[in-house]
């Protein structure tokens, strides 16, 4: 059935806060996009929640404006204004916490899930480390490094690796005068995630 022009114009208007949300979270993280429907779906969560701040913003305001400190009127800019500036703040909070792992950490305490937020098993090792690495390239050669950036899947992208040597064999040699080398994802065949204090650098 084909909704009027009106109809739809008021269903984007109400949906909007919630595709602000989602906008802010894929911007801000590596996840992939999901399809329309899913998309639509996630709008009308995130849009449902912003719609419980925006009635706690109005209640909060009005309690403050009964013990004396008025904030002013109500109306429907200043539900506009809140419904943007809510849909923002938990756009960014859902992102620190997907590229944290900040809930699936709580949730795989209490044993709830054992899954990570991170988008792949490669993003969530790269995002969790905190030292150098080996990358080993096509034809046994070895470079070593400090990622300052890294690709979100293993077969697009490049690396940028900083304070980098050559490795060969039990040889190290050191790449003279160079600030940072750029490697072509797909052309990495293995990752070593060095130990800080055995690699010697902190």
């Amino acid at each position: 059935m084909d909704l009027p022009g009106k109809e739809i114009i008021d269903l984007l208007t109400y949906l909007l806060p919630g595709f602000i949300a989602a906008a802010v979270l894929f911007n801000l993280t590596p996840s992939p996009r999901p399809a329309t429907f899913e998309r639509l779906v996630q709008a009308l969560i995130f849009t449902i929640l912003i719609q419980v701040g925006v009635l706690l913003v109005r209640w909060t305001g009005a309690w403050i404006g009964e013990h004396g400190l008025a904030l002013g009127v109500w109306s429907e800019n200043s539900r506009l204004v809140w419904s943007v500036v809510l849909a923002i703040a938990l756009g960014v909070l859902l992102a620190r916490f997907t590229n944290h792992d900040t809930l699936h950490r709580v949730f795989r305490r209490w044993r709830i899930t054992f899954q990570t937020s991170y988008s792949s098993e490669w993003y969530g090792a790269f995002s969790q480390n905190n030292g150098y690495v080996v990358l080993h390239l096509g034809g046994q050669r070895r470079i070593y490094g400090w990622p300052e950036e890294w690709p979100s899947t293993p077969d697009s992208g490049h690396f940028v690796l900083a304070q980098t040597e050559w490795l060969d064999g039990e040889k190290v040699i050191p790449a003279a005068g160079v600030k940072r080398v750029l490697v072509r994802a797909s052309e990495v065949e293995m990752v070593e995630f060095m130990n800080p204090v055995l690699s010697g650098k902190e």
